[in-house]
């Protein structure tokens, strides 16, 4: 974390865990500020959930999204003063989005990956996140075969599946590869953890596929509890989660452990999805 005081504005730079952090203090250690406080968040899709709380608090989140084939951020969730009308729910969903590209970089879009067709603007429809531009990597080092497959058809191909709003604003859905598969559904992993963010008792939440045979894939849920917060079961997780998303979306398993990260903060899926396997 990174903090500039200037003019009596404070900006700082968090990772989403960070901002989860600052969400979860213990009462005795928030503040109120006498000044405006700023923070850009990057790293991972951000809760819905976590940006409203961090704006409760009374904090400015500005939502932006890179990666570091393109040399860091490359859209920014752009605020329009008409928004600020809306309820703290609905500003958090939208600022949760990651929003148009910045200026230098020279295309963006949602498109099927194989055909390079832009996806409709319609919210719904997910297609791979493409980018071109000369802040776009030229390859990877020693390694024509990836740089290939990443550049294919003139795009770069960040592997984030996402939708593209009648606005123009992107939002991604997941990675390629945590996506889940149930019955021939999409079933988005971000999704189904924004829904158990808004749980209450839950600090951190990540979702994985876990294999089934009938279903061929369906979401596990590994969600750590806040201190002190009371009883919270398996039943009473998938019970919220019904609340908030369709039937094939809500988690068929719940284990509750602490979530390992790297060094960044990012959550392990890797590891989770090998634990999910034993359950």
């Amino acid at each position: 974390m990174q903090l500039i005081a200037e003019e009596k504005v404070t900006h700082f730079s968090g990772a989403p865990i960070i901002l989860n952090g600052l969400v979860n203090l213990p009462a005795e250690d928030k503040r109120e500020f006498d000044h405006p406080v700023k923070v850009t968040t990057a790293g991972a899709a951000p809760p819905a959930s976590v940006i409203a709380g961090v704006e409760t608090l009374g904090i400015e989140v500005t939502h932006v999204y890179g990666l570091t084939e393109v040399y860091g951020p490359v859209t920014v969730c752009a605020w329009r003063e008409a928004w600020d009308e809306l309820p703290l729910e609905a500003r958090a969903k939208i600022k949760a989005r990651q929003g148009v590209r910045y200026h230098m970089l020279e295309a963006l879009c949602v498109a099927d990956p194989l055909t390079l067709e832009p996806v409709p603007k319609d919210g719904q429809t997910i297609g791979e996140i493409l980018m071109r531009g000369n802040n776009v990597m030229k390859g990877y080092l020693k390694n024509p075969e990836a740089t290939e497959q990443a550049l294919e058809g003139g795009w770069y191909h960040t592997g984030d599946l996402a939708v593209w709003h009648p606005d123009g604003y992107i939002e991604i859905k997941d990675r390629s590869k945590d996506i889940i598969i149930s019955g021939g559904e999409n079933i988005s992993t971000i999704e189904v953890e924004d829904a158990i963010y808004g749980h209450p008792a839950v600090e951190e939440a990540a979702v994985v596929a876990k294999p089934d045979e009938k279903w061929g894939e369906t979401p596990c849920a590994f969600v750590k509890l806040k201190v002190g917060y009371g009883e919270v079961t398996e039943a009473d997780i998938i019970a919220h989660c019904r609340e908030h998303l369709a039937g094939y979306k809500v988690p068929k398993t719940v284990i509750f452990s602490e979530l390992p990260k790297t060094s960044t903060g990012k959550i392990q899926k890797f590891v989770l999805r090998e634990e999910a396997k034993q359950h």
